[in-house]
């Protein structure tokens, strides 16, 4: 039996992908870690996703550097594991849906390319039809992101912090966190209903939930659910190769508007179902079922692939992005309580950015210098600004 009183460097609140893999890195590292999730693990939006791995959506700023650099960590760091979370580096087609559309489309991947992006503009229907033959033949083009992947959400969870306990974490499930605990003015750990588990360190990695955490410490984080739907298919034999979307959902990942939103993205899986999403609504959290958004996001995807219409869907589940206000999201120390950080509001990027977050922060909690710039993503830059 794990006694919640044992102390710890550093413990993360949050069983998700973000605690999982800054519990792996952690540890890794030396850290003595203890994971505390208020349900099991990966129960949140780990497990209501599609897996993304995109550096084809992003902003162009510290988000993008932040996707590239997890590219490569899960890439390179992590490339032994590929096969156990299902790691497929399939690319991503972004489809034009007129001729004003790929006019915007062929801009933004001439400015990625000179980003080094690696990007491949598809100027006719025809070249898009070539990767993808089942797609409508009335869309405007396209352009390929050879980097874009996929893994499973689920199994890279709890496969992250499978390596995190073969280093000496421990994890505790349906434990939640009543309280962070302060003394001199600094954080000392926390209290859960087994006692108090004392850190030097504490990691909010409670995703949509993060503001709940940060308000037990009395401090305002705005990060704010973003609910999404996603459809799963009927299995069929491989006939979508890669993730594709059109370009009106770059525009909705940086849109902050409240109301409901939808753009087709469709793809398939190994298992043969083809998921379609993608819907975002500030509904805050509101689990139940939206005939509207499902029935937007099949009429979506059907406009990028006809053939869908013959299918039959299995199911419908949906999740909560952790939206930032203005789409970045938070990592690292937070300067108005030492010894508390925050991993937080990444929205649909959690599970790509995930892995070079974690690497970031640890070697941040080790006093090292950190391979890219944390600043941008400071948690306490909302102070005294109203949230959106």
């Amino acid at each position: 039996m794990i006694r919640a009183a044992e102390p710890a460097d550093l413990v993360i609140i949050g069983a998700g992908i973000m605690g999982a893999a800054t519990a792996c890195f952690a540890a890794a590292a030396g850290l003595s870690v203890v994971v505390v999730e208020r349900g099991s693990i990966a129960s949140g939006t780990s497990s209501r996703c599609e897996g993304n791995l995109l550096v084809s959506d992003k902003e162009l700023g510290p988000e993008l550097e932040l996707a590239r650099y997890a590219q490569n960590v899960w890439r390179q760091d992590l490339a032994e594991h590929a096969g156990v979370w299902e790691f497929e580096s399939k690319g991503g087609i972004i489809v034009a849906e007129n001729e004003a559309s790929a006019t915007a489309l062929t801009a933004l991947a001439e400015h990625q390319r000179g980003l080094g992006i690696e990007v491949e503009l598809l100027p006719d229907i025809a070249d898009v039809r070539r990767l993808e033959p089942y797609i409508n033949p009335a869309l405007a083009g396209g352009a390929f992101y050879p980097e874009d992947a996929q893994v499973q959400p689920v199994l890279a969870t709890h496969h992250l912090l499978k390596l995190a306990r073969e280093n000496g974490a421990r994890v505790l499930t349906r434990t939640p966190v009543l309280a962070i605990e302060t003394a001199g003015g600094r954080v000392s750990g926390v209290r859960t209903p087994d006692g108090v588990i004392g850190a030097g360190a504490v990691i909010n990695c409670a995703g949509a939930w993060a503001s709940d955490v940060a308000a037990l410490a009395d401090l305002d984080l705005p990060v704010l659910p973003r609910r999404g739907f996603v459809l799963v298919t009927e299995p069929v034999p491989v006939t979508i190769h890669h993730k594709v979307y059109s370009a009106g959902y770059v525009g909705d990942v940086a849109s902050s508007d409240a109301g409901l939103q939808v753009s087709p993205v469709v793809e398939g899986t190994p298992s043969g179902t083809i998921l379609l999403g993608a819907s975002r609504e500030r509904v805050g959290f509101d689990e139940r079922f939206s005939m509207e958004a499902v029935s937007r996001i099949a009429r979506a995807g059907i406009g990028l692939f006809p053939a869908l219409a013959d299918l039959r869907l299995l199911r419908t589940y949906s999740g909560f992005r952790p939206y930032c206000p203005d789409h970045l999201p938070v990592i690292g120390p937070d300067a108005r309580l030492p010894g508390l950080w925050h991993s937080a509001g990444q929205e649909g990027a959690g599970i790509g950015l995930s892995v070079g977050i974690a690497k970031l922060l640890t070697q941040a909690l080790q006093g090292e210098e950190t391979d890219l710039d944390l600043a941008p993503f400071r948690p306490e830059r909302f102070e005294g600004k109203l949230a959106a």
